[in-house]
């Protein structure tokens, strides 16, 4: 098997993703944190490929994307954009976690003060989030 492999913390859900973006988000959003139980550091990944589909559960969590889980250990998959199909797949699913790095955060008006990411990176509140990701719906 070829690609970025990974799976959830039973082994029911396996994957792989043709293609992988290391540098990734940390995003504070209330949705985020309360899906992972903690910030979401989630890659972008491309040709996502899954095996044992039918453990997978999907909630519609907006208007503009879904999250996916196992249905027997509830582990978080992935974040799909509704519109584009794209993934976002959390980095702790993946077997090699080796090559990711915090880039960003996002929502960073949203953290709650019992933690802080360590890096100069750049750290964008909801609003200049919401304005970045409608500049790429245009």
């Amino acid at each position: 098997m070829s690609g970025h492999q990974g799976r959830c913390l039973c082994g029911a859900v396996t994957f792989v993703a043709a293609e992988i973006e290391t540098g990734h988000h940390a995003c504070h959003c209330e949705m985020c944190r309360r899906w992972a139980g903690s910030p979401l550091l989630a890659a972008s990944a491309e040709g996502v490929t899954f095996e044992g589909t039918d453990a997978i559960g999907i909630y519609d969590s907006s208007e503009w994307a879904e999250r996916g889980f196992c249905k027997n250990c509830g582990s978080g998959l992935f974040y799909r954009l509704k519109e584009t199909g794209g993934y976002h797949v959390p980095v702790g699913l993946f077997d090699d976690q080796s090559a990711f790095r915090v880039v960003g955060e996002i929502f960073i008006d949203r953290k709650p003060p019992g933690y802080d990411f360590a890096g100069d990176h750049p750290r964008l509140t909801e609003e200049e989030t919401l304005a970045m990701f409608a500049g790429d719906a245009e």
